[in-house]
């Protein structure tokens, strides 16, 4: 898909002031649908206070942090995040999701035996089987013992693979027993074949997504870092591509993304815009001594960008998103979100979006994180900014529109807060839209009348 409109949500104004911003003109709001065109109309908000959606969807909560896991083997863990729906046969579904449990998460993974990397890490991902009405009929721990899984990605053979948003070390402050920043495989059909092994080769950073090349088995990753020298994007060339469940382990070389005489991606501002890239050897994939955002990459050095977020293989190639840019921060420029397209054929790199700025934080349309393919080809979009907090998607043709927008305030009287979306993933036929609420850690599944 390429939405390289300059119209669509370019630094001019129109994203979210102007025209397309009464879409979102407060929340709650409604909007004539002649002053639509496209979507699916305007939120209607939630009675129960959990999740707006347009009129003639619904949703139902799957599953909520602090309630008991159907497994017995604990409680339900917070901070949901990354997630991913797989088929079970006979419309049945599993979905596997992370838990971004950082030292301090009052609802851990509970550790079990033979899916546990470090007891003393809180992280890890959990699976919900769903009957064919949609409804639970299993929920259990598939990996714990890792930290701040963030998001991750599908591959080809039907495993998922989570990463851990970190570089902590064995013995650090945060009181770990092993070295983390890795990718883990997990298998949602039977995680004791995956067991808890981390895929070394794959880099030690701040993992944040993946996307594998169906066709050649290619892994790219973004970095999410958020502090100068920011993140890189990476691509991991496995020793047995498309190898199956397990092949990771075998290895591989690590590559990072340059951009010649771009040293950071915040300064391109019109979508549109092709490069053509160069994939320079990592010096040390395990950053034992240096973190690999700081290691010598010779002569031309290498592309870095902020917040390097989500991350998805669709039309013959991979897109990313760099959720923002800020130069008070050490960005060489500002933006509210930018979303990339790499065509691995052609050897370029295209800027297809770029969010804002947005004159107020309760309106949508910066820092875009999670993203999916839609049932209409575009994009679902989960939106981790300031105020409320918003699904929305983008279509083939370049529009804007909400989804969904969480209504449960977790904020104190007289400062409301909502929880980030993330997550969002449709089921194989596309009738269903499931996604997360980070906090309350909920999980829903959303139905209605998609493309």
């Amino acid at each position: 898909m390429s939405v390289s409109r300059r119209s669509l949500l370019a630094a001019g104004g129109i994203a979210f002031t102007g025209a397309l911003g009464a879409l979102f003109a407060g929340a709650g709001a409604a909007v004539p649908a002649a002053a639509r065109g496209y979507g699916y109309g305007p939120l209607v908000a939630d009675p129960a206070g959990l999740l707006d959606l347009p009129a003639g969807f619904t949703y139902r909560v799957l599953s909520r942090a602090g309630d008991p896991l159907r497994s017995g083997e604990g409680t339900v863990p917070a901070n949901c995040d990354g997630m991913a729906a797989f088929g079970a046969g006979g419309h049945r579904v599993r979905l596997v999701r992370n838990h971004e449990n950082r030292t301090t998460a009052a609802l851990r993974v509970p550790p079990v035996d033979g899916l546990t990397y470090d007891p003393h890490a809180l992280g890890g991902c959990t699976v919900l089987d769903l009957g064919p009405t949609g409804r639970v009929t299993a929920e259990r721990v598939a990996l714990a013992g890792t930290a701040v899984n963030c998001a991750g990605g599908r591959t080809p053979w039907n495993t998922w693979l989570s990463c851990e948003e970190t570089e902590d070390r064995a013995g650090g402050p945060a009181g770990y027993t092993k070295d983390h920043g890795y990718v883990f495989e997990v298998d949602p059909a039977d995680p004791r074949r995956s067991g808890a092994v981390p895929l070394t080769a794959m880099g030690r950073f701040a993992h944040e997504a993946v996307a594998v090349d169906p066709y050649l088995g290619v892994v790219y990753e973004t970095e999410d870092a958020f502090i100068k020298p920011f993140g890189l994007f990476y691509r991991f060339l496995p020793e047995r591509p498309l190898g199956g469940l397990g092949s990771l382990r075998a290895g591989g070389s690590l590559e990072a993304l340059r951009v010649p005489g771009v040293p950071d991606l915040s300064v391109v501002t019109e979508p549109g815009t092709e490069f053509p890239v160069e994939w320079v050897p990592v010096p040390d994939p395990s950053a034992a001594e240096t973190p690999i955002r700081l290691q010598d990459f010779g002569p031309g050095g290498i592309t870095h960008a902020q917040k390097l977020e989500g991350c998805y293989w669709g039309d013959g190639g991979v897109h990313f998103v760099s959720s923002y840019a800020r130069s008070r921060e050490g960005a060489a420029a500002d933006h509210y979100g930018q979303v990339w397209f790499h065509d691995p054929r052609s050897g370029r790199l295209r800027l297809d979006v770029v969010y804002g700025p947005a004159t107020d934080v309760r309106l949508p349309g910066d820092s875009p994180d999670n993203i999916c393919l839609a049932p209409d080809g575009g994009l679902m979009v989960c939106e981790d900014g300031g105020g409320d907090q918003y699904v929305f998607g983008v279509t083939r043709a370049g529009e804007v529109y909400p989804m969904a927008r969480n209504a449960d305030d977790i904020g104190k009287p007289g400062a409301p807060e909502w929880g980030e979306f993330a997550g969002v993933t449709f089921s194989p036929d596309g009738r269903t839209m499931y996604v997360n609420a980070y906090a309350p850690g909920t999980t829903f599944a959303v139905t209605g009348p998609w493309l």
